[in-house]
C-alpha cells in the first residue's frame, strides 16, 4: 500500500486551462509527470487553440466557477494534489462593461472553488491567481507583499476579494492556500485584446502591408512586463513549499506602453513608428492605473525564482510570432 502511494502520479486541476497561463502551466506540469485535469465550461466559446497540441495528454472536466455543485464534482472526480485557480474575467477593460459578471466569476468564483475543496475534505494545495491590478493607484513604489491595495477597476476589486478569501480559508481551515500576486505577464499566446498583443499584431500587419495604423490608449502608462512561461514556474514553486505564503511575482523593471511600441517597431525593422500610432480616448480607462512595478525579492529568496526572459527578449518573441502567423495567413489568402 505504501509503495503504491509513493509511486502515485501527482495530479493537478486547473481552472482557466484554455488561457495563456493555463496552457503554459499545463505544459510545465506535464513535463514534471503530472496528470492534468482542466475545468472547462460547457457553454464556453473560448477556443482550445492554446492547448490543442496537448489535448491527448490531459483530461477536461465540465464545470463552472458560478456553479458550486459542478466544482464539487470536479474535485471529487480529479482528486487533485494541487489546484490552480487561473480562471477569471481577465480583461480589465471588459470589467467596467460587465462588473457583476466579473465579481461573480473572478471574486465569488474563487470562494466557490475554496468551498468545494472544503466540503469534499480535499487536501489539495491551492493556488490563487492574484494580480498587480489590486495595487491600482499604488500607495508605494515598488509594490511588495505588504503594500496596501487600492484597486481601480471592477476586476481589481474582485481580485482583492479573492485574495482575502484565500487567506481567510488558509487561516480558518488550515488549508494550504496561497496567492501569487502576478504583475503583467505576456507571450505570443496573449489574447489579441490586450495592449501588448494588440501592438505586436498591429506591427506585424504594418510590416507585411496589411495594416496602416495602431490605435492605443495611454502611451505613458507604466507596467512591469514579464514572460508568462517564467511566471507559471513561480506558481508551481509556491505549491512545493512547506508552508503556504503569498508572493509578488514581477521583474522589478518598469516600461511605458510607448517603450513597448518603439521596441516592437524596431524588432520588425519599421522606422518612424510615430507615423503608425494613433491615440484614442476610448481606450483610456475610467480610472487609470499609471504605474505598476513589483519587488520580487521574497520570491527570489524563498522560491529561488527569477525571470529568465527580459523585456527586449519578450517583445522580440511576440513580434516574431505574429510576423510568422500573419505571413502564413497572407500566403493562404493569396493562393
Amino acid at each position: 500500500m505504501e509503495k503504491k502511494k509513493i509511486g502515485k502520479k501527482k495530479s493537478a486541476l486547473i481552472t482557466g486551462i484554455t488561457g495563456q497561463d493555463g496552457s503554459y502551466l499545463t505544459e510545465l506540469l506535464l513535463s514534471k509527470g503530472y496528470k492534468v485535469y482542466g475545468l472547462i465550461r460547457r457553454t464556453s466559446t473560448e477556443s482550445i487553440e492554446r492547448i490543442k497540441h496537448i489535448l491527448d495528454k490531459i483530461e477536461l472536466i465540465e464545470g463552472d466557477l458560478t456553479d458550486l455543485s459542478s466544482l464539487i464534482r470536479a474535485v471529487k472526480y480529479s482528486n487533485p494534489d494541487e489546484v490552480y485557480n487561473l480562471a477569471s474575467m481577465s480583461y480589465v477593460a471588459h470589467s467596467w462593461k460587465s462588473p457583476i459578471a466579473t465579481a461573480e466569476i473572478t471574486g465569488v468564483g474563487t470562494l466557490r472553488m475554496l468551498e468545494a475543496l472544503k466540503v469534499t475534505d480535499s487536501k489539495a494545495k491551492f493556488y490563487q491567481a492574484s494580480s498587480s491590478e489590486m495595487f491600482g493607484k499604488a500607495q508605494e513604489t515598488p509594490q511588495t507583499e505588504k503594500t496596501p491595495f487600492y484597486p481601480r477597476s471592477p476586476y481589481g476589486i474582485s481580485k482583492v476579494f479573492a485574495y482575502w478569501t484565500t487567506i481567510n480559508y488558509r487561516e480558518s481551515y488550515g488549508m494550504f492556500a496561497c496567492n501569487g500576486i502576478l504583475f503583467n505577464h505576456e507571450s505570443p499566446r496573449r489574447g489579441i485584446e490586450f495592449v501588448t498583443r494588440k501592438i505586436t499584431d498591429g506591427v506585424a500587419r504594418i510590416k507585411l502591408g496589411l495594416g496602416k495604423e495602431i490605435r492605443l490608449g495611454n502611451l505613458d502608462a507604466k507596467r512591469d512586463w514579464g514572460f508568462a512561461g517564467d511566471y507559471v514556474e513561480a506558481m508551481w514553486l509556491m505549491l512545493q513549499q512547506q508552508k503556504p505564503e503569498d508572493y509578488v511575482i514581477a521583474t522589478g523593471e518598469t516600461h511605458t506602453v510607448r517603450e513597448f511600441v518603439e521596441e516592437a517597431f524596431k524588432v520588425a525593422g519599421v522606422e518612424h513608428y510615430e507615423k503608425y500610432v494613433g491615440v484614442d480616448k476610448k481606450f483610456f480607462r475610467p480610472a487609470e492605473v499609471e504605474l505598476l512595478i513589483g519587488n520580487p525579492e521574497k520570491a527570489r529568496k524563498i522560491l529561488g525564482w527569477k525571470p529568465k526572459i527580459n523585456f527586449k527578449q519578450l517583445v522580440k518573441m511576440m513580434v516574431d510570432a505574429d510576423l510568422e502567423r500573419i505571413r502564413k495567413l497572407k500566403s493562404i489568402s493569396e493562393k
